[in-house]
């Protein structure tokens, strides 16, 4: 009885063994170049988890993409070349930092914009109940 629970444990830690095991091993010409490649797939994002970077992703399309920057990498592409082809190949969700321009002000200044609004009405709500009370005492 006790054979079959060790059996069947061995069985279950060599299935979850390899995948906590299994990691990327890259090699880069120079410290430059693996820096390169942690900053870039830190600023990424993965088109599939919605809110991870291709650094912390799993997914098998972040697996793709960090080999694609990996790639490109050794290709001697520039950061910017390696972003540009990202973003024209995903959009630009795929920027974890998109870029300041008219088509995404509402989504870095329109929180901004919620706020003041949401307090100017809670001023003239407090105002208009203090003069209300005054009226009626």
């Amino acid at each position: 009885m006790i054979g079959r629970w060790v059996i069947a444990a061995l069985c279950m830690l060599s299935v979850w063994g390899g995948a906590v095991f299994a990691t990327e091993v890259l090699e880069f010409n120079s410290p430059d170049e693996q820096q390169r490649y942690r900053v870039l797939i830190e600023e990424l994002r993965c088109p599939k988890c919605q809110n991870q970077n291709l650094e912390d992703s799993n997914a098998g399309i972040a697996i793709d993409l960090r080999n694609q920057v990996y790639s490109m990498i050794n290709e001697g592409k520039s950061n910017d070349e390696i972003v540009d082809y990202m973003v024209a190949r995903y959009g630009e969700f795929v920027l974890y930092r998109p870029v300041h321009d008219q088509s995404t002000a509402v989504l870095w200044y329109g929180p901004f914009a919620l706020l003041l609004i949401g307090a100017l009405i809670f001023i003239l709500v407090v105002v208009k109940n203090k003069r209300q009370a005054n009226k009626d005492a």
